[in-house]
C-alpha cells in the first residue's frame, strides 16, 4: 500500500514541473488540498485559484469559498456561468454534467490564457472514477489536470494530507450541483432549483448537514444518513410544514437513508457506458 508521505511526494513532484497554474476551487476538501499544495510549491505569485458563480450552487458556497481561498493567501479570480443557457443542462438529461464541466472548462482555459498559467488543474480524485462522472470526459478534452488523481489520492488519503497541513476544513461535507437533486429528464429552472436549495438550508440549519431534497414535482424526498433518521423524526411536523410552505405538497423520508448519486440507479447500462 502507499503510504500518504509517497502521495504527497508524488503530488509535490508534479507540482514542481510547472511553473504557473489555475486551480479550479470549490471550496471542498479536495480543491483545497491542491490549492494548498500548489502555494507551498510554487509560491502565491503562480497560483490563481479560480472561484465559479452559477445558478446549480448557492451563493453561501460561492461566498465561503472565495473567503477560503483569500484566508490561504491565493490570488482569487471569480467568474459567473450561465449553466441553464444550454439545452441539455437545462433539461437535465443523462450527459448534462459533461456539457456543464465542458462549459466550465473551457472558462478555466480561457482565464488561464489570460493569467499565463500553464496548467488548469482541479480536485478530482480516485474514488471519482468509481462512478458516473461525465465531466472527466470533458476534463480530459479541456487538458485540464486532475493531479490528484495522478497521485493517486483517495478521499482518505484528502482528508489526512489535509489534516497534516492544518486545514480547517478537512472534514467538510462534500457538495455538488443542485442538479443532483433532480431525476434526467426534468427541466431545471430557476424556480425548482431555489425551492430546494432554500429546503436543504432549512434541514441543514436543524442540524443535518448531509442531506439532500430529491425533488419529484411536488413531492420532496428527503436523504439522510441511515444513522440519522431517528434523530430526524422528531422534526417531522415542523419540516411537513415548512417544505410545504416552500411549494412541495408531500414531503417525504427515504429509508434507504443518504447515497450519492442516488439519481444515476435510473439509468441504463449503455448510458453509463457512454462516459466509462
Amino acid at each position: 500500500m502507499t503510504t500518504l508521505a509517497a502521495k504527497k511526494a508524488a503530488l509535490t513532484d508534479l507540482l514542481q514541473k510547472m511553473n504557473k497554474v489555475t486551480v479550479a476551487f470549490s471550496g471542498g476538501i479536495d480543491s483545497t488540498v491542491v490549492l494548498k499544495m500548489a502555494l507551498n510549491v510554487l509560491g502565491r505569485d503562480n497560483v490563481t485559484a479560480v472561484v465559479a458563480n452559477s445558478e446549480l450552487f448557492t451563493e453561501e458556497e460561492f461566498d465561503k469559498a472565495v473567503s477560503l481561498a483569500e484566508e490561504l493567501g491565493a490570488n482569487v479570480q471569480t467568474t459567473t456561468l450561465d449553466y441553464l443557457s444550454d439545452e441539455h443542462i437545462e433539461h437535465n438529461t443523462a450527459d448534462s454534467w459533461y456539457y456543464a464541466k465542458k462549459m466550465f472548462y473551457t472558462r478555466l482555459n480561457d482565464l488561464a490564457t489570460e493569467n499565463g498559467s500553464d496548467a488548469v488543474l482541479d480536485g478530482m480524485i480516485k474514488n471519482d472514477e468509481q462512478d458516473y462522472r461525465p465531466g472527466l470526459k470533458a476534463r480530459t478534452e479541456a487538458g485540464a489536470r486532475s493531479l490528484l488523481q495522478e497521485a493517486d489520492f483517495f478521499k482518505v488519503d484528502v482528508r489526512a494530507l489535509a489534516q497534516e497541513l492544518d486545514l480547517n476544513n478537512w472534514n467538510k461535507v462534500a457538495s455538488c450541483s443542485v442538479s443532483s437533486r433532480f431525476p434526467y429528464g426534468t427541466t431545471l429552472t430557476h424556480e425548482n432549483i431555489a425551492q430546494v436549495m432554500a429546503a436543504e438550508k432549512y434541514l441543514r440549519s436543524l442540524g443535518f448537514p448531509t442531506v439532500r431534497v430529491r425533488y419529484h414535482g411536488d413531492i420532496a424526498r428527503v436523504e439522510l444518513p441511515e444513522a440519522r433518521i431517528g434523530d430526524f423524526l422528531v422534526f417531522n411536523d415542523r419540516v411537513n410544514r415548512k417544505l410545504q410552505a416552500l411549494g412541495f405538497r408531500y414531503v417525504t423520508l427515504d429509508l434507504g437513508g443518504f447515497r450519492s448519486g442516488r439519481m444515476n440507479d435510473t439509468l441504463t447500462k449503455q448510458q453509463l457506458a457512454t462516459f466509462a
